[in-house]
């Protein structure tokens, strides 16, 4: 990694543990760069901005989560890159909590550019869990007339809820329960 990445992993990590701490308004280019070990004007020479750098910031995380389901599917059938998939998000938001309090609590706000921040949710993460379910809808695992664009949005959003509640109200629980319940309930076994 060169050092100029380096700096900028560290300007993000500072970043999304502050905002998910403070919230976006609250917290200043000079907590940022603390945090991170730098200058205030190593903040402004890589992006420019707190608004360019949350805009980076947000790209930055959700492409590396969308990374981390592309490859939890990659080679698998369709129903098991699904449990992979749902297993691996489990896992990011496991490992990157701050990152995912940063979706709930910023990237929904409804100030700011949220919507090109949906947006990018939308395409790079939800859009691998739609690829996965529309491989399981041609492969006659799922029903033809699934609304499949809803249908991963609505997987995406309830492992990403499922999780932070794990996360922050049962986090003694064990990870594979968890996963378990969540392709139980995926599966339609909740009845007896």
């Amino acid at each position: 990694m060169s050092r100029t990445a380096a700096t900028r992993e560290r300007l993000f990590t500072a970043a999304i543990e502050l905002i998910a701490e403070r919230g976006f308004a609250t917290t200043t280019v000079d907590q940022i760069a603390e945090r991170a070990g730098v200058a205030k004007g190593t903040v402004y020479y890589n992006f420019g901005s707190k608004a360019a750098l949350f805009s980076a910031l947000l790209e930055y995380g959700i492409e590396r989560f969308a990374q981390t389901l592309r490859e939890a599917a990659e080679g698998r059938e369709p129903m098991a890159a699904l449990e992979a998939v749902v297993g691996a998000e489990l896992r990011f938001i496991g490992e990157h909590e701050s990152f995912a309090r940063l979706l709930i609590a910023e990237a929904w706000r409804s100030r700011g550019d949220w919507r090109y921040a949906a947006q990018l949710i939308r395409e790079r993460a939800i859009g691998v869990i739609g690829d996965v379910l529309r491989a399981a809808v041609a492969d006659g695992r799922l029903r033809p007339d699934l609304d499949v664009d809803m249908a991963a949005s609505a997987v995406f959003g309830m492992v990403l809820t499922v999780a932070l509640d794990w996360r922050t109200l049962q986090p003694d629980r064990d990870a594979g329960e968890v996963h378990a319940t969540l392709m139980d309930l995926l599966r339609g076994r909740l009845v007896t």
